[in-house]
């Protein structure tokens, strides 16, 4: 199993804002085939060095996991969250 990791931080800070680009990740759910678990949290702490959303997928490979990066919904979900972060970071690990 493929754990794939992604804080994000966003521009604008606002509860809109956050909630939006929440929606819009949990907009992949039941929609991507290979994506087999997505957890959207929102950072409730927001210290300096928080970031404020954190998104949590889990594939059954890596080679699933670049399939669900190619799809067209994954696809248009990062041009969204491209335009609206700040910055991102990531990890991916895999569990046996």
């Amino acid at each position: 199993m493929i754990t794939h990791i992604v804080l994000f931080k966003l521009k604008d800070r606002s509860p809109r804002s956050i909630e939006k680009a929440r929606d819009v990740l949990l907009g992949l759910k039941g929609r991507i085939p290979q994506l087999r678990y997505i957890e959207v949290g929102i950072d409730v702490l927001h210290s300096e060095r928080s970031y404020d959303i954190a998104l949590v997928t889990k594939f059954d490979s890596l080679e699933d996991l670049e399939t669900y990066q190619k799809h067209p919904v994954h696809v248009e979900v990062a041009k969204y969250m491209t335009s609206v972060r700040e910055s991102a970071v990531a990890v991916d690990y895999e569990l046996e």
